[in-house]
Parts: C-alpha cells; sequence; structure tokens
C-alpha cells in the first residue's frame, strides 16, 4: 500500500469520479485507475461499485475512515518534521558533568536562550558515563562529558574536544599536606581518599593512575555533588583527586586548599590531566537549533584560554536566562 494510492481512493470517493478524481490528483484517468486497482488488489476486495456512478462497496465504506487518518497522520508527520529541520521544536536538552555545568557552561546557555527564545532549554548535571547512555538512548540531544573513548568509538557519534585540564588534590586548609606546594604519588597515597561514585569517568582515571604507581588506592567515601565534596574534606583529613575546572571555587573558601600533584615518581609520566568533550550525534547536527548550540560551545569554551575562563567563573554577573519559564 503506498501514500498515492489512499490518495486516488480519497479522491474517487470525494468525487464519485474517475475522470474527475484525474483532474483533481492533477493525473492521467488511467494512472488513477491503475492505483484503485492496485490497492484493491492488496486489500483483496472491491472498493467501488463500477456501474455507471462510481460508488463505494461496503468495503470501501469500512475502508474510508482509514484512509483518511492515514492521510491526515502522514501530513502530520510531515508537517512535524519540517519543522523539526527549520529550527522549530519546542525544547533543546544537555546532559553535562557538574564542573561544565557550574562554571563553563552559563555564558552558552545565556547566549542559547536569547537567539532561540521560544525553545525550552533543559540542562540535567550527570556523571560522563550516564550522560553518554541518555544521549545514546534519545533522552538528550548533547552531552558534555569527560572523554572515554570507550563509549563514544560509535560511527554516529560526534565528538568535539573542548578543552584538557589538569587533575589537583583537594584538602581541609590544615591537612598535612598543605605544606607541601606540589604533592608525590606516595604522599598522597597515606591518606583516605574520596571519590565520584562508581559510573563517573573520574573514579575511573583515579584508580587507574594509582594502580599505575603501584600505591594502594584507599577510597572510604563516594560521593557525586561537588558541594558534598567540600562539605566533607572541609572537616576531615581526607583528600579528593578532582579536575581543576570543579575546584575552581576552593580557591575562595578559607577553609579549603588546593595543591597540584609532583611529577610521577619515575620521571617519566605525563601530568594527570583529563579531556573534557562535546557529543551529540550525526543526525542531531541536521538541526538548527542542536548544530547552533554546539557552535556557541565550540566558541565560548573551546576557545577561550584557561586563564580567562577560570576569571570569568569566578567574577562573572549572575546568569540571566531569558528563556520562556
Amino acid at each position: 500500500m503506498r501514500l498515492e494510492q489512499l490518495q486516488a481512493f480519497l479522491a474517487v470517493a470525494e468525487m464519485s469520479s474517475f475522470q474527475q478524481a484525474a483532474g483533481k490528483c492533477g493525473v492521467t484517468q488511467s494512472t488513477i485507475s491503475r492505483q484503485i486497482q492496485s490497492l484493491e488488489s492488496d486489500l483483496g476486495l472491491l472498493l467501488f461499485h463500477r456501474n455507471g456512478l462510481v460508488k463505494l462497496t461496503l468495503a470501501g465504506e469500512r475502508f474510508l475512515s482509514y484512509a483518511r487518518k492515514i492521510t491526515q497522520e502522514w501530513q502530520k508527520a510531515t508537517e512535524d518534521l519540517a519543522d523539526l529541520i527549520s529550527g522549530q521544536q519546542s525544547e533543546l536538552c544537555v546532559a553535562a558533568i557538574h564542573s561544565v555545568c557550574a562554571h563553563f557552561l552559563p555564558p552558552v546557555l545565556q547566549q542559547f536562550c536569547q537567539d532561540y527564545p521560544d525553545i525550552q532549554l533543559r540542562v540535567t548535571s550527570l556523571g560522563s558515563d550516564r550522560a553518554l547512555k541518555v544521549l545514546k538512548d534519545g533522552l538528550v540531544d548533547l552531552a558534555l562529558v569527560m572523554h572515554n573513548r570507550s563509549l563514544t568509538t560509535s560511527s554516529e557519534l560526534v565528538v568535539d574536544l573542548l578543552y584538557d585540564e589538569p587533575i589537583q588534590i583537594l584538602m581541609a586548609a590544615n591537612h598535612p599536606l598543605t605544606q607541601y606546594p606540589a604533592v608525590s604519588w606516595l604522599e598522597l597515597g597515606q591518606f583516605s581518599q574520596v571519590v565520584f561514585k562508581d559510573g563517573y569517568g573520574m573514579q575511573r582515571l583515579v584508580q587507574e593512575q594509582f594502580k599505575r604507581q603501584g600505591i594502594p588506592f584507599k577510597a572510604v567515601l563516594e560521593l557525586n555533588t561537588l558541594d558534598a565534596f567540600r562539605g566533607i574534606i572541609r572537616q576531615s583529613n581526607l583528600v579528593a583527586l578532582l579536575p581543576q575546572g570543579a575546584i575552581l571555587d576552593a580557591h575562595q573558601d578559607p577553609a579549603l586548599a588546593v595543591r597540584d600533584l609532583a611529577g610521577a615518581e619515575n620521571g617519566f609520566d605525563p601530568p594527570l590531566t583529563r579531556q573534557v568533550v562535546l557529543v551529540t550525534t550525526q543526525d542531531r547536527l541536521a538541526i538548527p537549533p542542536i548544530r547552533h548550540f554546539r557552535r556557541l560551545v565550540q566558541e565560548l569554551i573551546t576557545l577561550r584560554p584557561p586563564a580567562a575562563r577560570q576569571a570569568a567563573c569566578l567574577y562573572s554577573e549572575p546568569l540571566n536566562l531569558k528563556g520562556p519559564s
């Protein structure tokens, strides 16, 4: 069954004439006749009486409402897809890791809401693995995450490198490790760790690095918010390895201290860093608002040097989103 067959059937039913139906559809009468015959063959029933005035058979009368619904749904579907391609969508959904949500994403959100005031922007803070899962499940349009190549190798995914950032140590201001300007892995390994929950890329990165250094990993507490990290570490001897962007606020807190990691003990390992990337799918980039959001991320996050991003995070004015409520 084809759409043109249904359109021919509806035209004949309305006009009660094959000739007039052909004129309505802009085809020849023989074309209309072939389409109706083919449809009747597919259904196994005659749809029209052809003795004099063309009239619907009993089967044709029953089929009429279905044919109308199918063609109406087809029209709605094509109109909806046309709206999508032209950028007329009701919402755009983004998943991002905590530090990106808190520090680097606000200028992007503000500009997007100004550029597309009629689109509801929805942002969810998630761990990297979870954010990539909801992207693949079609629940969000873009994900800003810590790069995990094992989860982003699909040919349908588009991955943009945004920036590399060093991993630093967060501790209380009176912690014994504050005596060092940079902390070695051996010194760090003497203290228990606070880590992100399982499923967060940072936990995997930290575990792998301790294993690589041949030092026992003493993880005693798992958390999933940066506020919880700061609260626990402020009042304990626990430490946490966190990305630089996740602990910018700690520099303004007199109860907290941040230290760099010293070079690896063997002298050959590069500094410990993580990559932050934007991930979306090839098909979504055909949608103008999604393509525009990606461009804003590239312009406002990727192209700004780290020092400028940090200054903007620490001293920027409050975000004012102008999108619909």
